[in-house]
């Protein structure tokens, strides 16, 4: 019997006053890089890079799965209450993971909401993180559907989402990886993806807080999609110039799930990302960058 290199557990966090008990998946040795899933989904996403035999030689990954997705059950009394997340809880609850795991100064690494949240962290706690790798991510992206659609008597809010996230993936994502994307999708707990998204759709305070990002302590790299439409390289370009002194990387082939829909088109990018955080190593070309 062979077992994977990822190992899981449960740790115990509190958030807003409520206790909460969330999933976690570790992988490797070195380096802390704590990774956060997109809206709707869950840490499934990051299975390829912990198990990536490479990478994990130099990096210990942490990849959780935010309360209300995955394995981590929504706190008690949910049954009575619409799930809405916010920016505040978002980072309470991350800060949590990272003080719960004993990390010291790790990377945070997140994808859509996740890099949107890196991004808040980078200005309001950059003394928590040693660098910050903001994939598919920008200042702020208005809806261009409707969420109300995602939590209905009369649809399945799982498929719904799955359809929508479908028109984000890169044509050249290999049909098993964007089958596997959207099942994670299709899984979604009732009004998740739509509570997930009114904190992306709505939440417009990282445009002012921008210029409180400080790279000369704390590096910043973006990295986005060609094919992303709800992020698109022009958005994620906009607020990486907003940012002095962040760095920005185009992948041509990628989507808005990246490290999920292609990951071997993904990895090259990601392990640059990684080295852009250490300032004693160059970063290694993979594709178009931009310094």
């Amino acid at each position: 019997m062979t077992f994977e290199p990822i190992t899981g557990g449960y740790i115990n966090i509190t958030v807003g006053g409520r206790a909460l008990r969330v999933f976690v998946e570790m992988a490797g040795e070195g380096r802390p890089v704590l990774c956060l899933h997109t809206a709707g989904a869950d840490t499934r996403q990051w299975r390829h890079i912990l198990n990536d035999a490479e990478l994990t030689s130099g990096n210990r990954f942490f990849a959780f799965d935010m309360p209300w997705h995955g394995k981590s059950l929504p706190p008690r009394g949910f049954e009575t209450e619409e799930y809405l997340l916010t920016t505040e809880t978002y980072i309470e609850t991350v800060l949590a993971v990272a003080d719960a795991l004993a990390l010291e100064r790790p990377i945070l690494a997140g994808c859509s909401m996740g890099g949107r949240i890196a991004l808040q962290i980078a200005a309001l706690h950059p003394e928590r993180f040693s660098g910050f790798i903001a994939i598919e991510a920008s200042d702020f992206q208005p809806a261009w559907y409707d969420i109300d659609w995602f939590h209905r008597p009369d649809a399945h809010g799982g498929e719904m989402g799955a359809a929508l996230v479908s028109t984000n993936i890169s044509p050249h994502a290999p049909a098993p990886d964007r089958w596997a994307t959207l099942w994670m999708f299709m899984q979604s707990g009732p009004g998740v993806f739509r509570g997930d998204l009114s904190f992306y759709t709505q939440d417009r305070s990282l445009i002012e807080r921008l210029h409180l990002i400080d790279t000369a302590h704390t590096p910043v790299h973006f990295l986005v999609g060609a094919y992303d439409l709800t992020c698109t390289p022009e958005d994620a370009r906009r607020t990486a110039d907003a940012i002095e002194g962040a760095t920005l990387s185009v992948m041509p082939e990628l989507g808005h799930f990246p490290m999920s829909e292609h990951p071997e088109a993904f990895r090259p990018y990601f392990a640059d990302a990684l080295k852009r955080m250490d300032r004693r190593q160059p970063a290694v070309a993979a594709g178009h960058q931009d310094a």
